[in-house]
């Protein structure tokens, strides 16, 4: 039995399918911990297969492929170094073909001595918003603790920690501190939201408890870190920084009272417009370098939406990776023109113009004999959306950047945009945001950098990118609130409907006017197609559209009226 427990919280950024690569990160990690004297490592939730990996789970080969890569890590264990508590889809049999296959769980495997010690599997499978494991893992047994150098550890994984039974179960079979291996997404306030249910579960068992967080983007999911340990008396003994990778070595010593982790490194935790922001650029970094991309191209059109999307780029990739395109119409303002040149020039990045005024006598040339006799409508403005789009598609095609879209929440709930328009692009970096969080978040970052930003200092958007009134520049003087509410009662509204599932009644009893909010209600119900249609993007709220909020396209629920 030993009194003296060093443990090393790996905070890493996996990659989902890359399970060579992320064996070899967790190599290069041991050897780190090794050269501190540690006596373990912990990794996140499924940190060999990345987190979440959903259908690949379903892959006999991809199984098998996990089990070889851990039995071989396991190997390596004997050489008296760090021992490993680390994270990964496992199943006995996965040979196994559909729908004779093995069952397959979401584990948690010990390694030390040369061999596997130890396998845990998670207990509360979570099956609602972004989260569908109920789908691909099977729920294991209540778990009793494992055995590391004679000393019991109770290994919840993630979800397992939400309630209480887990731990219950744990804490009665005789675990003396708990290591809690986790895939928890980023959103506003999270971090709260966990240490509230940690100290929930320390308050049941009075164990200590290491919550050991992943970190990196994901598809929308961007993951923060924040990992950190509680003691057995709810005191806070180490915080890890968001957002970045993190090595800490915590020091744990048995006491009459129990085991007790030393005071470590505590970060100021990330807040507000910096976390928010810090959440885009790492889940937009991550999208772009995963996926193989040399950059993006955004097409940069004088408005804030585009200005701030060329900002989060510029700072998560690089001015020399971010290429800009205005493309012009008839109906551009001026303003709109000086505005994109400067918005670019301040952030270092490349800025071309492609002139869509012949595209668009082109169509109208085409369309003529159709449409003769016909007003001018809302069929023409998209015509000019859909021309910059093709624009946007072919520089794609013809260098490899990844196009940008760049609408943001509130207008994509209410459908204020284009079908293979602006709503080209392979990925959207404020497809969650609310534009008036786009306004606070502009604001925010030309009196900040963020940490580890790749832009400049200073002003990054022009002022009058922000004070100007928004408009999509497809007919004459047309501006945003011809078409809709202000934008600060639509997201208020919107707010209510789509986070809270608020009634219409609650929401006009927050002093909205009825026939306003059965608007933007219609609005809401009447876009999920376009919605279906449009890129993914980075999840920053409690209910994104895509992986949280799921409506049905044919829908005949209109509501109330």
């Amino acid at each position: 039995m030993t009194d003296h427990l060093r443990i090393v919280l790996a905070q890493f950024n996996p990659t989902v399918g890359d399970v060579p690569g992320n064996l070899a990160r967790l190599r290069a990690l041991r050897d780190e911990a090794r050269a501190q004297q540690a006596d373990l490592l912990v990794g996140s939730e499924l940190c060999v297969s990345g987190y979440p990996p959903e259908d690949l789970v379903l892959k006999p080969a991809f199984l098998a492929t996990v089990r070889a890569g851990i039995e071989e890590l396991a190997l390596e264990t004997a050489d008296g170094g760090p021992g490993l508590l680390i994270g990964a889809p496992w199943c006995e049999d996965p040979e196994a073909t559909w729908p004779l296959r093995g069952k397959v769980f979401n584990a948690a495997l010990l390694l030390d001595a040369g061999r596997i010690q130890a396998v845990r599997y998670k207990y509360n499978l979570p099956n609602y918003g972004v989260f569908d494991e109920g789908r691909v893992f099977t729920q294991g047994p209540l778990p009793g603790p494992v055995n590391f150098r004679g000393v019991r550890i109770g290994v919840p994984v993630c979800e397992d920690i939400w309630y209480p039974d887990v731990v219950e179960c744990l804490e009665e079979s005789g675990a003396e501190l708990l290591l809690v291996p986790n895939g928890s997404p980023f959103e506003e306030g999270k971090l709260e939201v966990r240490q509230q249910v940690v100290l929930n579960r320390i308050a049941e068992s009075r164990l200590p408890l290491a919550y050991v967080n992943q970190v990196g983007g994901q598809d929308e999911l961007v993951f923060d870190g924040s990992s950190f340990v509680l003691g057995g008396d709810s005191s806070l003994r180490v915080l890890l920084p968001a957002f970045e990778e993190k090595l800490s070595l915590t020091d744990w010593r048995r006491e009459d009272d129990g085991w007790v982790c030393r005071e470590g490194e505590q970060a100021a935790p990330a807040e507000g417009h910096e976390a928010l922001y810090r959440a885009l650029q790492l889940g937009l970094r991550d999208y772009v370098r995963k996926n193989g991309f040399p950059g993006v191209v955004i097409g940069m059109s004088g408005g804030i939406d585009s200005a701030l999307s060329a900002a989060v780029a510029v700072d998560a990739l690089g001015a020399e990776q971010v290429h800009c395109v205005m493309m012009p119409s008839p109906y551009t303002s001026q303003d709109s023109l000086e505005d994109a040149a400067e918005g670019a020039r301040l952030l270092g990045c490349r800025l071309d113009e492609i002139n869509i005024g012949p595209a668009m006598q082109a169509f109208d040339t085409m369309l003529k004999p159709l449409f003769e006799g016909l007003p001018v409508d809302v069929t023409e403005e998209n015509i000019q959306a859909r021309a910059r789009g093709i624009s946007l598609m072919a520089l794609s095609n013809k260098f490899g950047h990844m196009v940008l879209s760049t609408g943001n929440k509130s207008e994509m709930s209410v459908g204020y945009a284009t079908l293979y328009g602006d709503m080209c692009g392979g990925y959207n970096v404020l497809k969650d945001v609310y534009k008036q969080s786009v306004y606070a978040l502009s604001r925010w970052r030309n009196a900040n950098k963020p940490k580890d930003a790749l832009g400049p200092e200073g002003l990054v958007i022009p002022e009058r990118i922000i004070t100007k009134a928004p408009s999509a520049e497809l007919r004459p003087d047309q501006k945003d609130e011809d078409s809709l509410p202000p934008y600060a009662d639509l997201d208020a509204i919107l707010r209510g409907l789509i986070e809270e599932e608020a009634s219409v009644d609650a929401i006009v009893a927050r002093g909205y006017d009825r026939a306003e909010v059965n608007r933007v209600w219609r609005l809401l119900e009447n876009a999920e197609y376009k919605r279906r249609q449009a890129a993914p993007g980075v999840k920053v709220t409690s209910r994104a559209f895509g992986r949280d909020r799921r409506y049905p396209v044919t829908n005949a629920f209109k509501g109330p009226a």
